[in-house]
């Protein structure tokens, strides 16, 4: 039955399907091709439905992931006229307890995201309740399976996949024949979700979830992964054995399930990171610079001491039958990644340079060297700081920069009564606040200058004046929550209009996948679109890519490396300081507890460790890029 799924997709110009694991994977070129793809099969599925006269039944999943695939299937909805009136739907999971109203609930999340834009009946949609009482939770999961059995049970189910391997709610240890019933969540998937809950300790400890059994009785199963973040669970629950402690891997057992993830996700599967073991591929200059670095890995040898019997006992023998020299192969890497190490990031000659920082303080943290090496070398460098990051500061810390005023107030205005009172009513109103309420405009305002003040700082001590700093604050961002808005047009016209400001000879922006909550990714495609707009207006710049703070580029896909000496680092370090707000525990840290100086400075260090291994020049901390070819 897979093969149904499979064979649709094939022929999708940008994906690529995989035939060496369990549980048959497509890999899509980004995420928004996933979702167009996903989003279509549940519209054929609807529209087949509809015309027999029987009803659709769809088992729907939350988070970041499936957000695409509703956006898509709204949009078929307005401009294709896809009908959901006769669709039912259920839903895996809700927190426990849990009012539906609150802007944590699953509920408000389906309503917001899909069902207040389609023509879903209201009697059709089925979310488990996080508001009902302790002692009713049995009955009321007895009784959503038995409404999932009135109506013949699923027809399709999409999932996402947690980095603990769970589906639904159903964690480490849920049995294959579990059902609906309330579970303790993992800690892992307490402090992913921190971010949405303005922090771990507010995160729910017990959701409500459909079982692995109730999962796997679908007729057909989807599920979709995005992300670097998730590439090692992606492996698990599609190559390994099959195990309660990854309940996605369950899926291996089912008899029509696909797994749909992007590049990102992919990228541990034995078939993407080493397509060599599995069978005869067809060699590309780039996956022939993969297979030798992970080569000299394997055998523990720098680049130039690789040997024939090397390449012959490590699934390798094609590229000496391609090359028929072991020394042109290990030359040719070798020649490449030495020419990619560059000392001028921008030439001799002084440049126009515009650094996009997603967040106020993912210029410093990502690629903070360069920064300081191009300024110090004379060049015009702007930075572009392309969000406010005014959620992520904590209470406390805005508590801190009011008193500070309130006190400035009292020593040199102490007359001025109506700021004084204005400023304590902000100072009662953090003392009255609610854990997970939503922050006042007034509140976010104050928290977005935090962010600016910093951001201002570090890039001083950078080497870049604030009057080259501009602070761009894009629309979609502006939501007071984690969740955000898609990208549009007015984003994409305010980095436009900066490009032809500066028109500068090079930009550089976050190519990072694994950003907690997407918004690295969607600041990516903004400048992509934008520097699409102004090419027709003959404003090209080179276009560099580098990593946040979650995740280095490889060494295959390093294209420059730039060195950075203890001095350069120590003023990394000091800039990062200067974003007090993010120091010692950020708002939202990820899945590194680390601070994000310390990430930073490991990172860098162990790219340096990797090209001394290599037998390259050895450095005491490198910085990597990578050239934007026309994808993520």
């Amino acid at each position: 039955m897979a093969t149904d799924l499979s064979r649709s997709v094939h022929v999708t110009p940008k994906s690529k399907f995989v035939r060496h694991t369990k549980v048959p994977t497509v890999i899509f070129e980004t995420s928004s091709e996933l979702a167009k793809y996903v989003a279509s099969v549940v519209a054929d599925l609807v529209r087949s439905k509809n015309e027999a006269g029987v009803p659709t039944i769809l088992g729907l999943p939350t988070g970041s992931t499936p957000l695409g695939v509703y956006r898509e299937l709204i949009r078929l909805h307005n401009e294709e006229q896809l009908d959901f009136s006769n669709v039912i739907t259920f839903n895996l999971d809700e927190y426990w307890p849990m009012d539906p109203d609150s802007i944590h609930s699953y509920h408000k999340f389906m309503h917001e995201n899909f069902f207040d834009h389609v023509n879903v009946k209201p009697e059709n949609i089925h979310i488990p309740r996080g508001d009902i009482a302790a002692e009713e939770v049995d009955s009321f999961c007895e009784e959503y399976e038995r409404s999932i059995e009135k109506v013949g049970g699923l027809d399709l189910q999409l999932l996402g996949i947690g980095r603990s391997g769970h589906i639904g709610f159903n964690e480490p240890g849920s049995a294959r024949n579990s059902l609906t019933r309330l579970v303790n969540l993992d800690p892992v998937t307490r402090r992913d979700a921190a971010s949405g809950f303005f922090g771990e300790d507010n995160v729910p400890h017990h959701a409500i979830t459909m079982g692995v059994g109730s999962i796997l009785s679908a007729k057909k199963i989807i599920i979709m992964a995005l992300g670097e973040h998730k590439a090692s669970v992606v492996k698990r629950a599609a190559e390994a054995e099959v195990t309660d402690e990854v309940s996605a891997s369950f899926l291996q057992t089912h008899t029509n399930s696909l797994f749909a993830v992007d590049s990102a996700a992919a990228a541990e599967l034995t078939a993407v990171k080493t397509p060599w073991i599995v069978g005869n591929i067809e060699w590309t200059p780039q996956l022939e610079k993969k297979a030798v670095i992970w080569l000299t890995k394997e055998v523990g040898k720098p680049l130039l001491k690789l040997e024939t019997e090397d390449f012959l006992h490590n699934h390798l023998h094609q590229l000496i039958h391609k090359h028929g020299s072991v020394g042109q192969i290990r030359q040719r890497v070798f020649d490449e990644l030495l020419e990619g190490i560059c000392t001028k990031p921008a030439g001799v000659d002084p440049k126009r340079v515009i650094v996009f920082s997603p967040h106020p303080d993912d210029d410093v943290i990502s690629m903070g060297g360069t920064l300081i090496t191009l300024a110090d070398q004379g060049h015009d460098v702007y930075i572009a700081y392309m969000t406010s990051g005014n959620i992520a500061v904590f209470d406390h810390d805005a508590l801190r920069h009011i008193d500070f005023v309130l006190e400035f107030h009292k020593l040199f205005h102490p007359d001025d009564e109506a700021t004084l009172s204005h400023l304590q009513n902000l100072k009662q109103d953090i003392d009255s606040k609610k854990a997970g309420d939503l922050d006042t405009p007034e509140m976010l305002g104050i928290k977005g200058l935090i962010r600016k003040t910093e951001a201002t700082a570090g890039a001083e001590v950078a080497g870049v004046p604030e009057e080259r700093l501009r602070f761009l604050n894009l629309p979609f961002y502006q939501t007071g929550q984690v969740s955000k808005k898609p990208i549009g047009e007015e984003d994409i016209a305010i980095v436009a209009d900066l490009l032809r400001e500066v028109n500068p000879h090079q930009i550089y922006v976050a190519g990072d996948l694994s950003d907690p909550h997407g918004t690295h990714r969607v600041c990516a495609e903004a400048v992509i679109n934008a520097v699409d707009v102004v090419a027709e207006e003959g404003i090209a710049p080179e276009f560099w890519m580098y990593r946040g703070a979650w995740e280095e580029y490889e060494p295959h896909e390093i294209e420059r490396a730039i060195p950075l000496s203890p001095e350069v680092v120590l003023r990394k370090r000091e800039a990062i300081f200067k974003h007090e707000s993010q120091k010692d525990s950020a708002f939202y840290p990820g899945s590194d507890k680390r601070e994000f100086w310390v990430r930073a400075e490991d990172r860098t260090r162990n790219t340096a460790t990797v090209y001394n291994d290599l037998g390259l020049p050895e450095y005491f901390a490198i910085e990597a890029f990578k050239h934007y070819h026309g994808e993520l």
